[in-house]
Parts: structure tokens; sequence; C-alpha cells
């Protein structure tokens, strides 16, 4: 590339980012014509591209560009004379091309319109609401797993393969097409990360790859949780880019889908957010609550806890807080703290829809 046209690209970068906070304040513009439009072309697109490859090629590109920043480092930067002009062109050129690739691919889902607002459901709710649900969430939950579990004591043990899971979310978010038409999910493209171990030290279930727009889910996640992860990153590929959406989601799609396990992985999910809410704001109520599941489903939560606790280490709170500031960045103020959002969706969801599975 030559150095007139790196130049002009690290100028474009700063007009990128001031075009973008200025479209951000037209959440309807970006509904209507990106996110219900030009999105929804170029998202199905990817997916007939890539989907039908049987490994991830968005892992691959990743790994191939780690080795190209280590090469640029090597042969531009760890020298004693560095040409810094050149360098930061460099660095200006390729982060314009980024910055752009992400925002017309993917990323300017976090400006659209918020979920309750495309649901019409309200953003607030009161203890009592909440407590509510998580007590109606409590009911399904303990007989979901009498169903599959007649001793109360034990976990359940998913036995679905990860590939047969991901085979199972298309007619679940057909299913819930009923319910949120905008959900068609086709064609697929999900698949087991190839980067899976350094995924699980990061401490992240999964990601959605928004240049190729593969979902990734970690292969090494408890099989109780796919269902929910595998859902939660394809929402994320339909153009729900917020956390809290995501799996919001998930609990739903998991939740109305005609399979009993994954009724259970997602009624699990959707209250353990909300008994981690109640708890922020009424810690006794809360613990008495907990004390009315099936002390299997307790396993369950704890396994997954056990999970992640074995693969802690000094460099995981650096990844979460290189994430958190991504999230700042990309429209949620709060940054993980966003995820209670999603306690807000359920309650006022569930408020007026009831809790019901598939026999």
């Amino acid at each position: 590339m030559q150095s007139k046209t790196k130049l002009y690209l690290s100028i474009l970068l700063p007009v990128q980012i001031i075009f973008i906070q200025i479209i951000s304040f037209f959440p309807e513009f970006i509904e209507r014509f990106y996110s219900n439009g030009f999105f929804t072309y170029t998202s199905k697109a990817l997916r007939y591209v890539f989907g039908w490859l049987p490994f991830s090629f968005g892992d691959l590109l990743y790994s191939v560009l780690i080795i190209l920043l280590i090469r640029f480092l090597f042969l531009k930067v760890f020298r004693r004379n560095i040409a810094w002009k050149k360098v930061l062109l460099d660095i200006g050129a390729t982060l314009s091309i980024v910055y752009a690739s992400f925002h017309i691919l993917w990323g300017m889902n976090y400006y659209r319109l918020p979920l309750h607002e495309i649901l019409n459901l309200d953003d607030q709710y009161t203890e009592a609401e909440l407590i509510s649900v998580s007590e109606k969430l409590i009911i399904q939950a303990n007989a979901l797993h009498s169903k599959l579990e007649p001793i109360d004591s034990l976990a359940i043990k998913i036995p679905y393969t990860k590939d047969e899971v991901f085979k199972k979310t298309i007619p679940a978010y057909q299913q819930l097409n009923n319910i949120f038409p905008d959900l068609d999910y086709h064609p697929k493209s999900i698949k087991t990360s190839l980067l899976s171990i350094p995924l699980t030290y990061m401490g992240f279930s999964g990601y959605l790859n928004p240049i190729t727009n593969e979902a990734q889910v970690n292969g090494l996640i408890l099989n109780y949780k796919a269902p929910t992860t595998s859902c939660h990153e394809e929402a994320h590929q339909l153009g729900f880019a917020k956390e809290n959406e995501a799996n919001f989601i998930a609990a739903l799609t998991t939740i109305n889908y005609d399979d009993i396990y994954f009724n259970y992985s997602g009624a699990t999910f959707a209250l353990k957010f909300c008994l981690n809410d109640l708890y922020l704001r009424n810690e006794e109520k809360a613990i008495c609550l907990i004390e009315k599941l099936r002390p299997g489903i307790r396993k369950n939560y704890r396994e997954v806890n056990e999970f992640w606790e074995s693969y802690e280490n000094p460099l995981e709170p650096i990844f979460k807080s290189t994430y958190d500031s991504y999230l700042k960045v990309n429209n949620q103020p709060d940054g993980m703290e966003t995820y209670s959002y999603v306690v807000a969706l359920l309650v006022n969801y569930f408020k007026s829809n009831p809790i019901a599975f598939h026999e």
C-alpha cells in the first residue's frame, strides 16, 4: 500500500469516529435502514459463504492477524532505528480499515433501538415483580428437573454433543419466530471455536466474529450451558449486539423450544439472572428462594462455577477489563454491569406472557 493511501486512510479514522458518534443519536434510522435493512442481507450472505465450512474460518483469520501483528512488531517497532512516520501510517491505516469493516458488517447494531422498545416492554420493575417472576421460574425449573431426574440431588447432564445442540438451535429459533417475528435464523453458521482453550482462560463461553458473521462456542464449556450459549451467540449473529439483549433472546429461545433439555437450560439461565439481581436488593429473600430449588439445580450452578474457577489465572481480569472497556465504547456505558438489564426484559416480558414450556 502506498504512503499516500495510508495517509488518506489514517485521516479517515477520526472522520469515521465522529460519524459514528453523530449517527448514534438516530437509533430509529439505524433500526430501519441498517439493522432491518442493509445488515439483514450482508449477514445472511456471510453465513452462506462461511456457514458450510466445518471449521471456524474466523478463528483462522484471527490467528493469521496475530502472527502478522507479531511480525510487524519485530520488523518495524522492536528495532534500533524506528521509522515512526511509516509505523504510525501503518497503524492508522490498519485501524481505519478494521474500524470501518467492524461497523459496516455488524457493529452499527450497537446503536439500534433498545430491545424493550422493539418489543413494547417497560424497562423498569419493582422488587415485588422480580420476586413474582423468580418464584414462577423456580416452579418451572423444579418441575423440569424432576421430569429429567427423579433423584432431586443429582445435576442434569444434557446428552447432546455440541454439534447436536447447534442443529437444534435452528428449529428453536423457528419456534420463537411465532413470538418474535424478526428472528429468521437461516442459514446456520455456528462453530466450535478453534480457540476454545484461550477463550476458557480468558473467561468467555463464546463470541461472534463480526467480520465473518460466524458464531463461535467454546468447546470446553459444560453441555448444560451449550443451548443458552449457542442461542446467545446466534442472537448476536442476527443483529442484537448488546450482551443483555442476547441473553434475553437466548433465554426466550430455549424456554420456548420443544425440547425439555433446552427448556431446563433456559429456565435455570433466566432464573440465575433474577436471583442474582434479587440478592443485591434483598439478600434474605433471595436466599429464601434459592432454598426452594431442588439440590440438583443448585449443583448445576456449582458445576458451572467450579468449571470457571478451575481456569482462573492472573490474566483473566485483564481480559475482562478490556472487554468491559469495549462494551463502554460500544454504547453500553455501564460496561459489564449492563448485563442486569436482562432482568428488566425478563420480568416485564413474563409479567404479561405466561412462563410455559412444551410438554
